[in-house]
């Protein structure tokens, strides 16, 4: 395995999206992105459902950031390589939930 400095844990269950499908297509671009700048030192999981999406998924989960995404399209996904695993600035419009401190956007809910 290699050195990483960053965990990324992607939902691709049935829920995110149509049985996953685009979900999935989604996690193995984040590889392709990875695998293509072994400097980004980024471990990824794809993970079943984290209960949290409706609809709005897949979910991506950056650690030890704690930061929660949704991440509904690949432009945002490419945002979120970009801006926050490349560049080390989150992408804060898409964030809805940051370790410890709760929902952070207005679709967010107390039980997220």
């Amino acid at each position: 395995m290699r050195t990483h400095t960053r965990h990324v844990l992607m939902c691709v269950g049935p829920r995110c999206t149509e049985n996953g499908m685009r979900a999935q297509a989604m996690f193995e671009l984040m590889g392709k992105k990875i695998d293509a700048s072994p400097d980004m030192r980024i471990k990824r999981t794809r993970t079943h459902c984290m209960a949290v999406c409706r609809n709005q998924g897949p979910i991506l989960v950056v650690y030890p950031e704690g930061v929660w995404y949704r991440c509904v399209d690949e432009t945002a996904l490419e945002r979120i390589i970009a801006e926050h695993l490349v560049g080390g600035q989150e992408v804060d419009e898409l964030i809805f939930h940051r370790l410890g401190e709760g929902d952070t956007c207005p679709w967010g809910d107390d039980d997220a």
